[in-house]
C-alpha cells in the first residue's frame, strides 16, 4: 500500500490533471490525499469578497469534496490562499504550506504541477513543490512526478526547457469514466466543447495519450525523481 499526495493550485486540478490514475490508485488499494492550496476564484472579483463570491467559492469546495468521493480520496486539505496571487507570496510560506501536510502525509507518491504551465499559480506550486520534497527534506516523497493540467500546460510557450513531455504514463481506460463524473462535480469550471476544460476535450485528450502507449486511455506525467530504496 502506497500513500499518494496531489498538490493543486485550484479545485478541479486535481481532477483534470489525474483524476484517472488517482482512482487507479484507490483500487489498488492505496491511500490517495489531495492538498489545493488556494480558494480558486477570489480573483474574478478583485479580491472583494462579496456574498455571490462567497457562495461561489463555497460551492467550489463543495464540489471538490463531492468529488473527492467520487475518486475515494482519503483526505482532502483545502487551503484558502489568493487565487492568482500566489505570486505575491513568500516562498517560504508557500513551502511550509506544502510541507505541514505532507509532513503528516508521509507520501510515497506525490504529483504536482507542471513548471511550464500558463497559469502563474501552477508555476508557483512546481517551484515550492521542488523545495518542499527535496532530498534532504523532512518530507521527502520517493516519487515524485508533474502532471499535465488542460487549460494550463498546453498553453504555455513551447520553449525546450518548460514543454511538457511526458515519459511516465498510466493506462486509464478503466477509470475515465470515474474522472469525468468527478469532473462534472465542477459545473462552474466546465466549457462548452472544443475548450480543453470540456467534457469531451478531457476524454480526447486522454485517448489521445493513449494510442501514444497503445492503450484506450491514459494519463502523462513528467518524472521528476523515482528512487526505490
Amino acid at each position: 500500500m502506497k500513500k499518494v499526495l496531489v498538490v493543486g493550485a485550484h479545485p478541479d486540478d486535481e481532477i483534470i490533471g489525474l483524476g484517472g490514475t488517482l482512482r487507479k490508485h484507490v483500487l489498488n488499494g492505496d491511500e490517495v490525499y489531495a492538498h489545493i492550496l488556494t480558494d480558486g476564484h477570489s480573483s474574478r472579483s478583485g479580491y472583494e469578497l462579496s456574498s455571490d463570491v462567497k457562495n461561489t467559492m463555497a460551492r467550489r469546495n463543495e464540489a471538490a469534496e463531492k468529488s473527492a468521493e467520487i475518486i475515494g480520496f482519503k483526505d482532502l486539505f483545502l487551503e484558502p490562499l489568493p487565487d492568482q496571487a500566489l505570486d505575491t507570496l513568500p516562498m517560504v510560506e508557500l513551502v511550509k504550506t506544502i510541507e505541514k501536510v505532507a509532513n503528516h502525509i508521509k507520501p510515497d507518491v506525490v504529483f504536482m504541477h507542471h513548471r511550464g504551465d500558463a497559469n502563474m499559480d501552477h508555476q508557483m506550486i512546481y517551484k515550492a513543490g521542488i523545495t518542499a520534497f527535496r532530498s534532504v527534506g523532512s518530507s521527502f516523497a520517493p516519487e515524485v512526478y508533474c502532471y499535465e493540467t488542460l487549460s494550463s500546460t498546453e498553453w504555455g510557450a513551447p520553449f525546450p526547457d518548460s514543454y511538457f513531455m511526458p515519459n511516465y504514463f498510466v493506462d486509464i481506460s478503466e477509470t475515465l469514466e470515474a474522472k469525468l463524473n468527478a469532473m462534472r462535480c465542477y459545473a462552474d469550471e466546465l466549457r462548452d466543447y472544443p475548450h480543453p476544460r470540456s467534457i469531451k476535450g478531457m476524454e480526447e485528450a486522454a485517448l489521445r495519450w493513449g494510442k501514444v502507449v497503445n492503450c484506450r486511455a491514459a494519463e502523462a506525467f513528467v518524472t521528476v525523481r523515482k528512487f526505490w530504496k
